[in-house]
């Protein structure tokens, strides 16, 4: 409370809450695993965005120009040409007519019909898990513009709403009760008995025993440890059952909500979402207005963390270190990518090393390390040209246990 009244007496009414709230988002302890598992890689994002940018373009060729327009809304700096030719195992870029293009090479659109025949055989589980979805809702309608924001974390191709939904018309329909565009709905048609079991209750039928939370936390965590056996003690309630009646504020009702994103994140392909996003669906699935507080109170469940100025929210139980315990298959497929990614990245750098060296021994220069004065530095280059800055020379990117390090941390688990 002291400290409230200094915040309000430094900064005054008007910015002092928005302080406060952004403190308290940071008022649990960081788990350096789950940090790096957040650390949704902006590259592998960048680089799966201009990949379908591309497929959607005539003969899935775009020019470098048309794909410099596209960098603003990818929130990129710098030259698109530049940062396509540091992946030249993903993207082809040649010059014709005095204009560069890009198309994917051969190795890329082969990961492409991979995800896409990965897509195809996952069908039936992305309609369960559409059903599941609208099965958690209140009405059973989700809004397919909100839906939207979630399908790639659910692992939803672009074009579910034509390929999933009218293929399965005896469970889904669309359905526009305002007759405004933006208020078109998926309904659900037919609750089906054997998807109505979260992961929880799955769990503890494998093991036979009583449904209840896990806790991720370390045993020297004595008070969250203590919290936690007190909540878990109240029986666990299923989120896909009705319970209009609980009271808000209620244990019953906490129970519920922390049994719904528990979920929730247990149906996404990386067992996390972004509060923001999660916020938009507090009416749609009856979730607490204080959802923030909510997660933070259960740090054995969730773990709240900060990537990018986005505030997300892990499912603990679902990780092992910073490695997803079960992994999609479509996760499988995006990690070849990573991979892909992480190939290309490396012959770039080790090119510039090699043309750097050669270079050097031109001009006669018999020491290899480089002298980068603060004046000399291009201050055009985009926010993640860092390996550009090491890659040539001893001990930096090409050290093979600095670029294992290097790699480790820049595509763990990508997305």
């Amino acid at each position: 409370m002291a400290m409230t009244r200094e915040l309000y007496r430094i900064l005054g009414t008007k910015y002092a809450p928005l302080l406060i709230r952004r403190f308290s988002l940071w008022s649990t302890k960081k788990d350096p695993d789950l940090e790096s598992a957040l650390s949704r890689n902006k590259r592998w994002i960048v680089n799966s965005r201009l990949k379908n940018i591309i497929l959607r373009c005539p003969n899935q060729v775009a020019s470098i120009k048309f794909l410099q327009k596209k960098f603003k809304t990818l929130d990129l700096q710098g030259k698109a040409l530049n940062w396509l030719k540091k992946y030249p195992c993903c993207f082809h870029v040649y010059l014709e007519n005095d204009e560069y293009y890009c198309r994917l090479t051969k190795p890329m659109m082969t990961l492409v019909e991979e995800e896409e025949l990965v897509k195809d055989t996952q069908e039936p589980v992305l309609a369960d898990r559409l059903a599941k979805l609208l099965m958690l809702s209140v009405n059973q309608r989700l809004n397919v513009v909100k839906l939207n924001e979630f399908k790639r974390s659910f692992g939803f191709p672009d074009d579910y709403v034509i390929r999933i939904v009218p293929k399965y018309s005896d469970v889904f329909r669309l359905v526009n009760y305002s007759g405004r565009k933006s208020s078109m709905e998926i309904e659900l048609l037919l609750w089906k008995p054997e998807l109505a079991v979260s992961a929880v209750e799955a769990a503890a039928k494998k093991c036979g025993s009583e449904p209840s939370f896990s806790c991720s936390l370390p045993s020297t965590w004595t008070k969250p440890w203590e919290r936690f056996m007190e909540f878990n003690a109240f029986p666990y309630i299923s989120p896909y059952e009705d319970h209009g009646d609980l009271v808000e504020g209620s244990k019953e009702s906490e129970k519920r909500s922390v049994g719904l994103v528990h979920e929730l994140l247990s149906l996404t392909l990386w067992k996390k979402l972004s509060i923001v996003k999660l916020s938009h669906f507090k009416r749609e699935f009856g979730l607490p207005e204080k959802l923030n507080g909510m997660l933070l109170k259960h740090p054995g469940i969730f773990y709240v963390g900060n990537k990018y100025q986005v505030h997300t929210v892990i499912l603990r139980e679902g990780y092992n270190g910073s490695e997803l315990i079960h992994k999609d298959p479509l996760v499988v497929v995006k990690d070849k990518f990573g991979e892909l990614m992480q190939q290309g990245l490396y012959e770039y750098n080790h090119r510039r090393y090699l043309a750097n060296l050669e270079k050097k021994r031109e001009k006669g220069i018999e020491s290899l390390k480089p002298v980068v004065r603060k004046k000399d530095r291009n201050h055009d280059r985009d926010d993640v040209d860092e390996e550009e800055n090491h890659g040539d020379r001893p001990g930096g990117l090409f050290d093979p246990e600095e670029r294992k390090r290097f790699y480790q941390i820049l595509f763990s688990d990508t997305q």
